[in-house]
Parts: C-alpha cells; structure tokens; sequence
C-alpha cells in the first residue's frame, strides 16, 4: 500500500513528462502518452509462462482499455523507458493511471464505467488467482470496440506487482474487475 500511496502522489505532482517517483524497492517512474489499463480487467490463462525477475509463472491475457495521460510505471520491466514496446503505434505499456474514480471504457460492454474497486481472496483452480499486467506489453488492436481502443496485454498469473514472489491461494487482492472475471488483475497490498 505505501508503494501504491507514494506512486499516487507522483501522478498528482509529476509535470508532463517522466518523473522519477521515490521509491525504496521499485524504480517508479511517470510515464506521459497512450497506455492500456487493465485495472478493471480479468486475465484468460495461456499455453506459455513467462519469466520475471528470474522468476517463472503461468502467462496470462487480459484485454484492456488503451488511454492517454499520465500512468504509473515499473520502470525495471520496461528496459527503463516509457517509449512504445517495439517502437511503434502499434504496442503500448499496460501502466496504473490515477484516474481518480473518473470513468473509462471496462468490459463486457467496453462503455465508460467508474471503476469499483474490490477485495477476494485468491484460490486454487482454473480463474480463481489474480494476475499482474502493470508495466508488461501489449498489441493495440487495429478496430474500435463501442468507441474504445483496446489491447491484448500479457503479464504473469499469480505474481505479486511488488515484490515479483509468487502470490498463494488464500492471499487478499485488490482489483477493479467485476465479480466472476477470471484471474481478476490485481495487486496484494
């Protein structure tokens, strides 16, 4: 919670530009531009893992709304640059926006919702765990849906945002997706 408070209070401060937020654990920064936010979505497990920090994990997908404005970042996993994934239009950081209860585009419908944020307690089996998309690559998708831009993102299932260990069943998560979004995307404060 302290890194969610501090990163918080560098949106709110940060002029339009990086800024390099404190932070005694993860390198934080402000990245300014397009960025998906999966706050409020759920992950569809894949056939791959993913490795992070020398860690290995289940890969999740997770569709997300693509937005333009100042976001939060890890900047470890993103090489320490906000620049585009592969240097185009194409891709963008999946990154924490402090949106501050405004709406944005969320599923099923994709319409602007306020995000209403909740807790569960994670469990073993098939979309019962949570999984992490901050600061992991996503594809723009080429259509609109219902006005929104949208992207595949892929991050890991059941990997903690903060400390990179591996998240238990029985662990209390944060999300915005709604009740019975598989592997809702979420942190363990």
């Amino acid at each position: 919670m302290k890194h969610l408070v501090i990163a918080a209070l560098a949106v709110a401060l940060a002029p339009a530009a990086t800024a390099q937020a404190p932070s005694a654990k993860l390198p934080l920064a402000i990245c300014v531009g397009a960025y998906a936010l999966c706050a409020s979505s759920g992950a569809e497990l894949t056939k791959e893992t993913i490795v992070v920090n020398g860690k290995s994990f289940r890969k999740g997908h997770a569709i997300c709304p693509v937005l333009i404005g100042p976001a939060i970042a890890n900047m470890s996993l993103m090489n320490n640059s906000c620049a585009s994934p592969d240097g185009t239009l194409k891709t963008v950081w999946s990154l924490f926006g402090n949106l501050q209860g405004r709406p944005y585009p969320q599923a099923p419908s994709w319409a602007p919702a306020a995000p209403v944020y909740r807790q569960f307690t994670t469990a073993a089996g098939p979309g019962l765990g949570m999984s992490n998309m901050w600061s992991f690559p996503c594809v723009v998708r080429p259509k609109k849906t219902n006005g929104a831009i949208l992207a595949d993102c892929f991050g890991p299932l059941n990997e903690s945002p903060f400390t990179s260990d591996h998240v238990l069943p029985g662990t209390e998560v944060t999300t915005g997706a709604p009740l019975g979004a598989p592997n809702p995307v979420g942190g363990n404060f």
